[in-house]
This record gives C-alpha cells, structure tokens and sequence, in this order.
C-alpha cells in the first residue's frame, strides 16, 4: 500500500498534494511502469481522506498521462521507458487511440474507439435528402465567434486603473519602450506563470507583443526562416498563413488522439514544429506525458524547436493545470528547444491584443543581440494597467469569474444536448477544456447538406473538415462534426440551438 506523509503538504490541498506526491513516485520509478494502483476506496482508506480526494488526483494523473484506467480493472502506471517513437506512433490516425479522459466520457466513445480505423468511427453518409432551399442569410447563433458579452469584461476597474496610470505614470507613460515590453508587466507575466503554471520564469525571458500572429513572426526569425516547421494536422490555421507570408517552409504533420505523430516530423525532415498541447484546437485533444516526452526528445536530437501555443489553458474545468512543455524542458540538460506562447485575448477580450512568449535563456539572448532594435507593439498604457490588474490580484479573481460562467453555460448546453430528441444521433468530445468541443453527427445529409441547413435554422458553427490542411481524404471521412464554440453563446440562446440543431436534422430524414 501507498503511505504519503500528509504533514509536509504545507498550504497545498489534499488532492493537489496526493497528486504531485504519486507522480513524483512514478518518475522516479518507485510506482514502476504497468503496476496496479490501489483502489480508490482502499486507498483513501489507508491515508484517512475521502475518496472524492483520492479520485480527483487519479483524475488529474490520467488527464497528463501518467496513469491509465481500464474498465473493471483498475488503475495503473503508464509505461515511460525510452521506446520506439516510430513504432509507438505509426499508424495511429486522428482518433483512434483515446486519451482516458476521452473512454471515461460516455459521449466520447463514438469519437475515439480503440483499435477502431478512421472509417469506422466517422462513417461517410452516401445517401441524399432533399436539397435545402431556404437558406437564411442571418446568422441568429455564431458559434464561430470568439468576442465576450460586455458584461464579462471589467469596464469600471479597468477605466479606474488606466486613471490612475494616466495620474501616477507619467513619465513611464512617456517615456520609449523597451523591445520587451515594460519591465512591470513582464514581471507581473513571471509572476502569474509561477503560481498559476508553476514555470519557473525570469522578467527577461517575457517578450511582449500585440497579438500572436506577431510573436509567431518574430519567432521565425529569431529561430531562422531557413528552418522546416511543422503544424499539427488538423490545426489552427492562422500559424500555416503567417508561415507561407514570411515564405517559410512548412509541412502538415498528422494529429492522433494523443498529438501530434512524433515519427512524421522524421519522416518530414522538420526543424521546428508548432503545437498546442494544453488543449488543441479544434479537436480538444490533451498531450499526455508519454507523447510530450516523445516530442522533446525528438526536439533535442538535433537542436530543434518546439513552439508551445498555451492559447487558452486557463479555461480548463477538471483538474489543475497541466504542466507545460516549457516547464519540463528547462527540468533537463538542454540548451532550451520550447518557446512558450500565450495571450490575454481568450481572458480578456480580443480587442486588446495583448500577448506573450517566454524563451528560454539561450533565446533570451539570442533575441537581445538579433532583434534588440524592435520597438514594442504595445502602448505602455496598456501595459501599465494590465500589469497593475495582475499585481492587484483582480485577473485571477477575473478569470474566476469567467470559468463560472462558462462552465455554467457549457453544462446547460450539454445537458439539453443530452435531453434532446436527437441525442442518440451525436457524439461529443473535448469538453472538459477550452471554450469549444466537438459534436458529431448521424446524418444522411452531406457536410455541404448540414451546412445549408444549419444556416436555415439561424446557426453558424464551423466544422472539423475546415481545419485539415492539404487532405481532401481526411475531409470526406471526418464529415457532420461540429467545432461548438460556446464563447459568445448566451443562455437564453441554448434552447433556440437545440431547436435549431433538432430542425436541421429532420431536414435529412
């Protein structure tokens, strides 16, 4: 049996210190690889705490990867031996190898079935219905859009503090910026990184930017626009655009249902590679430990570079945050292969574009000395007030808020996604992070079909096929799957959706 000595755990709580103490265990191999963990009752048991407890840290160990379930079984220690990342990830398409988290979800199942092929789980739908002809040009419902409701955003504190920067800033407002960004705000992003994502971050190593796109650019050139870079199949398709702007070359690397598929980046000959393990997007998938170490050790094989976009880590509703690539890589001997990238657009509001990246040491430099004589692309206004928003401790009492309100209009839309007259015909994935899952459905209609009558029904939604690159094939097998961002979704909209979905799909019967 297990034995934690609970008086060390200082100000963490039982389920943060049960947690950290089990995966401590496991990497330093005394829960060796394979082992059966004790149940949750018994475990719980022998320590004297609730079970409740001891199934959240289980939880938060399978959410990363370090232990997997199996039904009637039990838990266990995934294996993290070196092995063979070629054979450990050939053919293993897009969905289908399941992340626990994904098998625990009844609504998941249909999506990521083990040892099912692409076919099998996104079953292309032959049969035709009746072309849909009234086709509304108003979109009543975007579930596209990713602004907020003004009343999410904190008009009159942060009217207040950009007061009191104006009074009291004068000449820091005045004053030129440094290629960086200030120094209060940088300092301020540390600090934040090291209580919320336990990165151990120093103000030097925070490059501040106006938007993601532009830290993307200046990244490429500080790594080199002679480099191969890679992107996640399907993916964001912004980076793709900023890459063939700057005529750099790049190549689509195929994504599981565990990331990205560590042997094409051999087989592709890539440099650098561009992921977002936290939570991808648009499938929701989560990196589990054994493929991030895959993909780090890929990129210290031959002085490569890993591009970590953690766009919206903070919106994630089960468990604490995941540990970032960034985090273990500067835990190594190497030199410094991620760049950490993040933005206060998903937090705060789109308009302000605020964003982020943190290098490591090696890089920090190497941007002194190659791209020292850029001027910040933030106002220093922005920047003081932000940095006063942090240190003031009103952006995690913001980002409390936020989560509340998301989860709650997320759980009222798959609970009425649950009670609908339809709900035998979907399938739902990717909903415990983010702001978006995916909904899979049964239909007769085709894509181009749904699509038409989708917008009949008042809806915008964007579909999964929209975010393949260069794969025609791809897109007929993975058809009828939604990408739901419920961002700009308000509550009194939820019941219109269903009725609107419901609509939609009587039109292919």
């Amino acid at each position: 049996m297990i034995t934690i000595d609970f008086s060390q755990r200082g100000h963490e709580s039982l389920t943060d210190f049960l947690y950290l103490q089990l995966k401590n265990k496991i990497l330093e191999g005394s829960l060796p690889s394979n082992q059966k963990l004790p149940s949750k009752r018994s475990l719980a048991s022998h320590l004297g705490i609730s079970v409740i407890t001891v199934q959240n840290a289980y939880q938060q160990l399978i959410d990363e990867g370090y232990v997997y379930s199996e039904e009637k079984r039990g838990y266990f220690v995934t294996e993290l031996e070196a092995f063979s990342t070629e054979e450990s990830t050939k053919n293993h398409h897009f969905g289908s190898i399941p992340t626990e988290n994904q098998k625990n979800s009844h609504f998941d199942k249909e999506i990521f079935q083990k040892s099912h092929s692409i076919t099998e789980i996104f079953p292309n739908h032959n049969s035709t219905s009746e072309i849909i002809s009234a086709v509304s040009e108003k979109h009543t419902i975007n579930l596209q859009a990713a602004h907020i409701h003004q009343e999410l955003f904190p008009f009159s504190l942060w009217a207040s503090l950009m007061r009191k920067v104006l009074h009291e800033s004068k000449e820091r407002i005045l004053s030129p910026l440094p290629p960086q960004g200030l120094l209060e705000l940088r300092q301020a992003i540390a600090s934040y990184l090291g209580t919320f994502r336990n990165m151990q971050v120093q103000p030097e190593q925070v490059v501040i930017g106006a938007g993601t796109e532009y830290l993307y650019s200046l990244a490429l050139q500080l790594l080199g626009r002679n480099l191969r870079y890679g992107v996640e199949n399907p993916g964001y398709q912004k980076p793709a655009h900023i890459l063939s702007a700057m005529d750099v070359s790049w190549n689509p690397v195929t994504m599981d249902s565990a990331g990205i598929v560590i042997h094409q980046l051999e087989e592709k000959a890539l440099d650098a590679v561009l992921v977002s393990p936290a939570h991808h997007f648009p499938t929701g998938i989560i990196m589990p430990i054994k493929r991030r170490q895959e993909l780090l050790a890929w990129a210290r094989q031959g002085s490569r570079f890993i591009l970590e976009d953690d766009y919206d880590s903070e919106f994630r509703f089960t468990g604490r945050p995941l540990e970032t690539l960034f985090s273990l890589d500067a835990t190594s001997d190497s030199q410094g292969q991620v760049i950490y990238l993040n933005t206060f657009t998903k937090t705060l509001t789109p308009s302000l574009r605020l964003s982020y990246m943190v290098l490591p040491w090696n890089l920090a430099k190497q941007f002194h000395q190659q791209l020292g004589f850029y001027s910040c692309t933030v106002s220093s206004i922005e920047q003081l007030t932000l940095a006063r928003f942090i240190q003031e401790g009103h952006y995690e009492k913001h980002l409390s808020r936020r989560k509340n309100h998301y989860r709650n209009i997320r759980d009222n839309l798959l609970l009425q996604l649950s009670r609908s007259p339809f709900a035998a015909r979907i399938s739902i994935s990717g909903k415990d992070s983010g702001l978006h899952f995916l909904l899979k459905i049964k239909t007769d209609l085709t894509e181009e079909q749904l699509k038409l009558a989708l917008e009949a029904a008042g809806i915008q939604v964007a579909f999964l096929s929209q975010y393949f690159h260069l794969s025609d094939k791809i897109h007929q097998e993975l058809t009828n799957t939604l990408v739901i961002n419920y961002s700009a979704l308000k509550k009194e909209q939820i019941s219109p959706l269903v009725a609107g979905l419901q609509k939609a799909l009587e039109s292919g019967r």
